[in-house]
């Protein structure tokens, strides 16, 4: 069973330097789906991605997110189906295999945080899944403010939802749970954690 997907890449994005001797470049808008190759990776640039794929009943189940300095592409899932989605504006370079062995640090992080992710959406209750997920992407996409770690990136509660394997209703209701605990600020479109830096990196 196939389902649609977001309007592909625009070919014209494909940046000139390859005729200069440098790898491909690509930019892609939010929401616009980068299209995988059984012989590319993909390197982020600048932006946020997530790889997804989905079930037969048409449920989403997202497999990682991804920012500057992640590989990403097929050839590390094998999954399939298999989408790349920009979550934000986005710019990657097309990495081909003879070039794969020079990528050995990103090839081990692209591991270690899908692994990272996986022990986060087995977590119990649904409310410390929830709280380590948001720990997580305020390691990965955060910075610190004033008033904690702001997770620089939005989220909606439906794509929590897919994430961790529950309702949107349940995590627009435990959002507003950890707001009135004070563990949690709404700022503008995104989230404020309200922990110390120390217990943020843990």
């Amino acid at each position: 069973m196939t389902y649609p997907t977001s309007r592909a890449p625009n070919s014209n994005t494909l940046s000139t330097s390859a005729l200069n001797g440098k790898l491909p470049q690509r930019l892609f808008s939010r929401r616009e789906v980068i299209q995988p190759g059984d012989d590319i990776l993909w390197r982020v640039e600048r932006g946020v991605v997530r790889t997804l794929t989905w079930s037969e009943e048409g449920t989403f189940i997202t497999l990682g997110y991804w920012g500057a300095g992640d590989l990403i592409g097929y050839p590390l899932s094998r999954i399939n189906p298999y989408q790349i989605e920009c979550l934000t504006s986005v710019e990657v370079t097309a990495v081909p295999p003879r070039l794969w062995g020079q990528e050995v640090n990103a090839l081990l992080s692209h591991i270690q945080q899908a692994e990272e992710l996986l022990s986060v959406v087995h977590r119990k209750p649904i409310s410390l899944r929830l709280w380590q997920f948001l720990v997580w992407l305020g390691e990965k996409f955060g910075r610190d403010v004033e008033q904690g770690r702001l997770i620089d990136l939005h989220i909606t509660h439906q794509e929590m939802a897919e994430v961790l394997n529950t309702t949107r209703v349940t995590i627009t209701r435990l959002l507003h749970q950890f707001v009135e605990e004070g563990t949690l600020l709404r700022h503008k479109r995104s989230l404020i954690l309200r922990l110390p830096n120390a217990l943020i990196s843990q």
